[in-house]
């Protein structure tokens, strides 16, 4: 009885051995992870430092739909599926890294460095402020790249719109293109985003400096 206890127990002892050394295995085939971040135009990325500027610009705040609101790189599978990559992610998170490139792209493109992205304390006057609605940033089953975006140039004094744009991206991504390709796809996109809000904001006056109150 006890040679039979002995040996059960030994076949016990072996066969946990061998689970946890196929779940070891396992563990060990797992890609590691590959981290991503966007990049500012080729132009604002070479560029040497600014000061100051002729326009103060506040930017956000900028909203992301909650699906995009995570670590993995998100693709668009279909009408209705997302393809949420485990292996291929953001270096911090997709918002941050589109308010940093975002506002390195109108600093070149205005010529300005008084931009303060939004929550933070302002030290200098603001001739505008922009917020964005990102309705979408991904990538498609089709091969591209899109970011759909509803934004507005307003008055930060009033808290009043001088313009309101909804406007939609579209790269196409190389065939056979990897992960970095879809990162540089929407990179572009943002880049063109930021041309169209920088257009915008050249075209409008500055808002008049708010009248001083009478002193009695």
């Amino acid at each position: 009885m006890n040679a039979r206890v002995r040996v059960s127990g030994l076949a016990c002892t072996l066969a946990a051995t061998l689970v946890g050394g196929l779940s070891l295995l396992g563990c060990a085939a797992s890609p590691p992870a590959t981290f991503y971040t966007l990049r500012p135009l080729p132009a604002a990325d070479g560029r040497g430092a600014t000061s100051g500027g002729a326009i103060g610009i506040g930017l956000g705040p900028v909203t992301f739909p909650t699906a995009l609101d995570r670590p993995q790189i998100v693709s668009r599978d279909g009408a209705n599926g997302l393809v949420v990559d485990e292996f291929n992610r953001w270096g911090g998170t997709l918002q941050d890294d589109f308010l940093r490139v975002w506002s390195e792209n109108l600093g070149y493109l205005l010529g300005t460095s008084r931009i303060v992205i939004f929550p933070s304390e302002v030290r200098y006057p603001l001739d505008f402020r922009v917020s964005a609605d990102v309705l979408t940033f991904e990538g498609t089953p089709t091969g591209a790249a899109v970011l759909k975006v509803r934004w507005a140039v307003l008055d930060p004094r009033l808290e009043q719109a001088l313009a309101v744009r909804e406007t939609s991206y579209r790269q196409a991504l190389r065939q056979g293109a990897d992960r970095g390709a879809l990162i540089a796809a929407m990179s572009a996109a943002l880049g063109a985003f930021s041309e169209d809000v920088a257009a915008v904001v050249r075209g409008l006056p500055k808002p008049a400096p708010p009248t001083p109150s009478p002193l009695y």
